[in-house]
């Protein structure tokens, strides 16, 4: 059981933020509920994000800032693991806004239903509304409608598609999990022995399958609690590289037989697996400088592709090929949704 004021760690890797960072940190300042513990991970950042992190923890005892050298948001959000010593442990992304309320209902959720996560929904701004966001996350709402899922992994792996969700309606929708570690509240004990890999990109996938297969239930919270800015130039919208790709085929892979050694089939790492591999072909197809090393990744990408969907039974990468067929027609709409924000 949880105490009637658990403490709430909250980690925020700082890399370069400076622009947006200040609106970030004053949404979680700004939390109704107070209990908290304010991790801010300086990544190495070489802008003035480290001084701006100093400057809260001077006027704010709940804020501990960790200057380190940069290693990525594997390592940062590994350090604010390793620091933390909340009862319950969120993320945030340091240029995101959290809703005043995103801890107080999450962990009002949490302690109702007894479960070992609990979720709510947020919405994507571009920086042209983020006056309008910040007064408007400002703002006290009731808690939202609670709906309990029981299978997390399993549900990971079927609700994805957004054209789906709609038809299905609100509990439907409330089976949504992607691999986003913020607008979470986890229970610390799920992260015992857990560290995302560092070194590498798509981190958050790699995780999402050992994350959600140690609880038992989840509770979502139909009410928006988080915004997410969209910047074209972000790592997720712009980083286009070999090992960018390597990266997101090998993540996918080690999802997919995760999930199928629990006897669950894989259908949203069906979509990212092959995605990622197409989009590795075609990444170095239109490259002037590809190295051999590249070329063997590629190769060994499309064999060890074949060789996981092999493990599905017909039926099963049909409905898959179904599923991916959606969810890449709905991304083509989000790249134009995420460069039409301003």
């Amino acid at each position: 059981m949880l105490a009637n004021k658990p403490l709430v760690s909250i980690i925020v890797p700082v890399y370069n933020a400076q622009r947006y960072l200040r609106h970030c940190v004053d949404s979680i300042l700004g939390q109704s509920y107070r209990n908290l513990q304010i991790l801010l991970i300086d990544d190495g950042a070489t802008d003035a994000s480290g001084d701006i992190c100093d400057e809260y923890a001077a006027h704010d005892s709940r804020v501990k800032v960790i200057h380190k050298h940069n290693g990525g948001i594997a390592s940062a959000q590994n350090a604010g693991l390793d620091a933390a010593t909340g009862d319950c442990i969120a993320f945030c992304d340091n240029d995101d806004i959290m809703h005043n309320n995103n801890v107080e209902h999450l962990l009002m959720a949490l302690q109702k239903s007894h479960a070992d996560m609990a979720k709510g929904r947020w919405n994507q701004i571009g920086v042209s509304e983020l006056p309008a966001t910040i007064r408007s996350a400002s703002e006290n709402q009731q808690i939202g409608a609670l709906t309990l899922i029981d299978d997390p992994l399993n549900a990971y792996q079927r609700v994805f598609c957004k054209t789906l969700r709609i038809l299905g309606g609100a509990k439907t929708e409330a089976r949504y999990f992607n691999e986003a570690n913020w607008c979470r509240l986890y229970r610390r004990e799920l992260w015992d022995g857990l560290r995302f890999k560092e070194g590498h990109y798509a981190q958050d996938i790699r995780m999402a399958g050992p994350l959600y297969s140690r609880m038992k239930r989840v509770v979502d919270v139909n009410e928006v609690l988080y915004y997410w800015l969209q910047e074209p130039d972000s790592v997720t919208h712009s980083q286009r590289t070999p090992a960018f790709w390597h990266d997101n085929v090998t993540a996918a892979a080690e999802n997919f037989e995760f999930t199928l050694k629990r006897g669950i089939v894989p259908y949203r790492n069906y979509f990212g697996l092959t995605a990622s591999v197409r989009d590795e072909r075609r990444g170095l197809a239109g490259s002037s400088h590809v190295r051999d090393d590249d070329k063997r990744f590629v190769q060994a990408d499309r064999l060890g592709m074949r060789r996981l969907l092999g493990k599905m039974a017909v039926s099963q990468r049909l409905v898959g090929w179904v599923l991916a067929s959606i969810r890449k027609a709905e991304n083509l709409a989000y790249d134009v949704l995420v460069h039409a924000k301003r």
